[in-house]
């Protein structure tokens, strides 16, 4: 978690987190029995703006990278805070993570709305349309910059369920994994072996 108290610059503590956990998964892939084309990331509200910041952000390395890509092959996004815009962001998250009085040029580097380009990984987005403290709007958004940028991915949006509800929305019988397993099996894992 950000925090000026453990951290040089709470801004990129957490991204450094995850750009180091897809490097210490590529360099041991190996070991591990790991496909380096099938690595992704995945996260939920402040942890999905995390995911979407690691893919949005793998050129801008804050760790020692040591010559490995650090782009996840795709993401998972779960009620995802995805803005830093006052009028679409999560206040308590902009306020954890760049502070109440972030210059514009901050505010947009850590909007990845702004930032999708067509080598943004592809992404499996999930929400509920009652949202009522992450506005479903941030996965809107995110998804249509990834459509005007040709990257493919798959947005689901349930009717209700709020914020929070994890794995399994209470208020249907569908079950949202299901959807990201399959979109996985369909679109990730068989578009790369195409590619072999």
């Amino acid at each position: 978690m950000p925090s000026d108290k453990t951290m040089k610059d709470r801004t990129v503590g957490p991204l450094q987190d995850a750009q180091q956990a897809i490097l210490l998964v590529k360099e041991n892939a190996g070991k591990w029995g790991i496909d380096t084309t099938k690595i992704g990331i995945m996260g939920f509200s402040a942890g999905g703006h995390l995911a979407a910041l690691a893919s949005t952000q793998f050129q801008h390395p804050k760790i020692d990278a040591k010559n490995v890509s650090l782009r996840p092959d795709f993401s998972i996004l779960v009620y995802p805070v995805i803005s830093m815009e006052d009028n679409l962001t999560h206040g308590g998250s902009k306020s954890n993570l760049i502070g109440n009085d972030a210059t514009a040029e901050t505010v947009k580097w850590f909007s990845n709305e702004k930032n999708v380009t067509p080598k943004t990984p592809s992404a499996f987005l999930v929400h509920a349309q009652d949202d009522g403290t992450v506005n479903v709007r941030n996965s809107l958004y995110y998804y249509d910059a990834l459509t005007n940028n040709k990257v493919p991915s798959e947005l689901l949006i349930y009717p209700n369920g709020g914020h929070g509800f994890g794995m399994y929305n209470r208020t249907t019988k569908d079950l949202w994994l299901d959807h990201a397993i399959r979109w996985m099996e369909d679109y990730i894992f068989k578009k790369n072996e195409v590619k072999k």
